[in-house]
């Protein structure tokens, strides 16, 4: 799901992965395939994306994006971990699951 101001409290329940990407960024356009695939046959945690643009930099703000690609793991409307920049599948597959785990034995 697409993101944005009007509607990001609506799908910000449970746990969360936004990936957070911009337009023309390399390396989000490498990692983007990278994250859907990992997530795809979760059932425990829902992927979500905000397009860093001008209408949305009030989602930025709010989150602290400092710059793109930036990996979010949340419960409900709370940050519990953050990934910046471009990472390895094998890295990132490690760091999705750990997380989530914390997050699910909260």
């Amino acid at each position: 799901m697409l993101l944005n101001s009007k509607n990001y409290k609506e799908y910000l329940k449970g746990i969360t992965v936004i990936e957070v990407s911009g337009e023309s960024c390399a390396n989000c356009l490498s990692l983007m395939p990278i994250l859907h695939s990992l997530m795809k046959d979760r059932t425990d945690a829902v992927l979500h994306h905000i397009e860093a643009s001008e209408d949305t930099m009030d989602l930025i703000e709010k989150f602290e994006i400092r710059g793109v690609p930036t990996i979010l793991v949340m419960k409900d409307e709370e940050v519990y971990a953050r990934c910046k920049g471009f990472q390895p599948e094998e890295i990132l597959e490690l760091w999705l699951d750990s997380k989530i785990n914390e997050i699910k034995n909260i």
